[in-house]
């Protein structure tokens, strides 16, 4: 049994909405001929973006490249390598937003072990909690930091926070060095207690998290400390310069998405009901960015589209922008607010004063952008 108050949505609320919204989205790809899951591009990328990740590694490895300086420089591209990985191409396979087929999206949602992390407990935190109850404080663990960084006004502010806007940016460095650390074990403990994970399955999953983790430890440290012709902790330092990168870039991005000045964080009424139904209720808590941007879209998995992504996560990305005028057109004649920023750096801007805002007031005006 879950041991945390459950919340649940309106099932009539704004459901014309959502007919509506559905129904142009469907016709868009029924008319177009065109496949939700990926097309040719979606493969080219999902190479690409393995290789920007596996090419320096067996650079380092073979000695083709084996000064200080250029081993460094490959790990760091591997850490944008891993962050692209996870953003382009096991996102969406854990979606089953990659293919039709349940053996494809099943392959490249395990690359996730790839850079460190275990599929079973992502699926959970991202796919259930996250997706389902975006900026719900208990319920969506993308907004619970812990005491050090405060993502909610519901959250209590503690005086460390008045910095956070100066300190976060650093501190996003460590997420995935966490996320291969501690962050597994955590999330099946309490996945465990609040009853998403049966009790009988604990130890499977604690054996097959530590059967994955030493695999990675094995490929991504343990090797190239034995092959590698420089000292065990230079080593050790280019690999944490590898997670920093891939954290800081991970935890922006995502960021970007759901705590920012205009975000709604919503809270259930004493029957534990939402306001808005969940369709609404994503474009209240979800901001786009830099929509124009056909780089920024490439590289991070079309995830600066996160309105069209939350409320039709499996679509494959590739279509976000196209899908992304018939969203906002039907937000529009439903007066449903459509939040984005024109760039990376004005949603960054906006991320840092909301960031301030949490840190200086406890209940500020998360209303106005």
């Amino acid at each position: 049994m879950m041991n945390y108050p459950s919340v649940k949505f309106p099932r009539t609320q704004g459901n014309e909405f959502v007919k509506t919204l559905r129904k142009r989205v469907n016709s868009y790809f029924k008319d177009n001929e065109v496949s939700k899951k990926a097309t040719v591009e979606m493969v080219i990328k999902s190479i690409s973006v393995l290789a920007i990740y596996f090419i320096p590694y067996v650079l380092m490895l073979t000695g083709v490249v084996s000064s200080l300086g250029g081993i460094f420089a490959l790990f760091a591209v591997m850490g944008f390598g891993m962050s692209f990985i996870g953003m382009s191409v096991m996102h969406d396979a854990n979606h089953d937003a990659y293919s039709s087929k349940t053996w494809a999206n099943k392959l490249f949602g395990w690359m996730i072990t790839l850079v460190g992390g275990y599929v079973g407990n992502w699926k959970l935190q991202h796919n259930v909690l996250h997706h389902t109850f975006t900026n719900v404080e208990g319920h969506d663990d993308d907004i619970d930091a812990g005491f050090i960084l405060r993502f909610s006004p519901h959250d209590k502010r503690l005086g460390i926070h008045g910095f956070q806007h100066i300190y976060a940016w650093f501190l996003y460095g460590f997420m995935t060095l966490q996320w291969i650390t501690s962050h597994d074990y955590g999330q099946l403990n309490r996945y465990t207690e609040r009853g998403l994970i049966k009790k009988e399955d604990y130890w499977r999953q604690f054996a097959v998290i530590t059967a994955y983790k030493i695999f990675y430890y094995g490929y991504t440290l343990v090797l190239p400390i034995i092959l590698l012709d420089i000292a065990w902790w230079q080593t050790l330092l280019a690999f944490l310069t590898m997670h920093f990168i891939a954290g800081v870039v991970l935890s922006t991005i995502f960021q970007l998405a759901h705590v920012m000045p205009h975000s709604s964080f919503p809270q259930a009424d004493e029957k534990g009901d939402l306001e808005n139904n969940w369709a609404i209720h994503q474009l209240l808590t979800t901001t786009n960015f830099a929509p124009k941007s056909k780089i920024v879209s490439w590289f991070i998995g079309g995830l600066n589209y996160q309105i069209e992504h939350h409320l039709f996560p499996n679509i494959c990305h590739v279509h976000y922008k196209k899908i992304s005028a018939i969203v906002k057109e039907t937000a529009n004649e439903y007066n449903i607010p459509y939040y984005e920023q024109p760039t990376v750096l004005n949603a960054v801007l906006k991320h840092a004063e909301m960031l301030r805002k949490l840190g200086k007031y406890d209940s500020p005006d998360f209303g106005m952008a």
